[in-house]
């Protein structure tokens, strides 16, 4: 039997942007890979959509992040602009463990806002 398994999160973008140079610069190669760095170009709504799709990965994994690391999910453009969930070191893992073979993200900006959902199949067998 097939399973599915949602996680959602929003940011408010100011968040980003008021935050201390110095902090968020430690933030930003703490919580993104440089894939992610280079893809977003300092964009604070990019970040912050890419940090909701962290967050929403991690509570679909019904974990949070702790038990899996900021760059062990990465959030990444696809071909056709689509966000896109790459799963490293122990998210992979705790993929694999819970029997996830499919998964899709989505973001969603407002001047305000960003918002991700992350949406899993597992097999439930």
């Amino acid at each position: 039997m097939i399973g599915v398994t949602t996680g959602i999160d929003m940011l408010r973008i100011e968040r980003l942007t008021k935050l201390d140079s110095t902090i968020k610069a430690r933030f930003m190669v703490r919580v993104f890979t440089a894939r992610e760095l280079a893809e977003c170009a300092g964009r604070d709504s990019s970040l912050a959509g890419h940090f909701a799709a962290k967050e929403a990965a991690a509570k679909a994994f019904g974990c949070g992040i702790g038990a899996i690391g900021w760059q062990d999910v990465e959030i990444l453009t696809g071909v056709q602009g689509n966000p896109v969930l790459y799963l490293h070191g122990n998210a992979a893992a705790y993929a694999r463990q819970s029997g996830w073979f499919s998964w899709s993200v989505s973001i969603t900006h407002t001047a305000e806002f960003a918002s991700a959902t992350v949406t899993a199949l597992f097999d439930q067998n």
